[in-house]
């Protein structure tokens, strides 16, 4: 079996989710009391499709506005991106601009899956899936996902889609 390693980064901005979505992926457990990443973290998960191993490697990028100068760098060599914003929280949409060009200065077709976080918070989703959709096709990203890492909701298929994408180009 021959295997492959794929640089996945997750960005957006601070209390979005990130962390705790990777830890509902990798771990498969809900993880309510993350910190806030400074900078970068990682995370490894094994992924097996077609008889091929993925190693993923999961970069988790610190959504602080004091990290995003050295973000950039990071994001080179990257295979494909997931950019999460609140569904709770409308001004989690305003940096998606900055989070794009973070994602894709070095790589301009990047493929990007754009999920929307937090999506088992019914009573508080202020965020229409039309603005969302906007991004979507402003950007020409891969699709718009509505996740929950709490109750598990589209993350597999998140990923799945993502890595199938990637997997296209090889």
């Amino acid at each position: 079996m021959s295997s492959k390693i794929f640089k996945i980064i997750t960005a957006g901005d601070g209390g979005v989710g990130k962390t705790t979505l990777l830890y509902r992926y990798v771990e498969g457990k809900f993880v309510t009391n993350t910190k806030a990443t400074l900078g970068v973290d990682f995370f490894w998960k094994e992924y097996n499709i077609k008889d091929e191993l993925i190693n993923l490697q999961l970069w988790d990028f610190g959504g602080q506005k004091s990290f995003r100068h050295i973000l950039t760098s990071y994001s080179s060599g990257a295979n494909g991106a997931l950019l999460l914003f609140d569904l709770t929280n409308k001004s989690s949409l305003e940096q998606i601009d900055e989070w794009v060009d973070i994602c894709r200065k070095k790589e301009p077709n990047l493929p990007i899956v754009f999920l929307g976080t937090k999506l088992d918070l019914t009573d508080l989703i202020v965020v229409e899936d039309k603005d969302a959709i906007f991004f979507k096709e402003k950007y020409n990203f891969l699709d718009y996902i509505k996740v929950s890492s709490k109750t598990d909701e589209n993350v597999k298929l998140a990923f799945q889609l993502l890595i199938s994408e990637i997997m296209k180009d090889l």
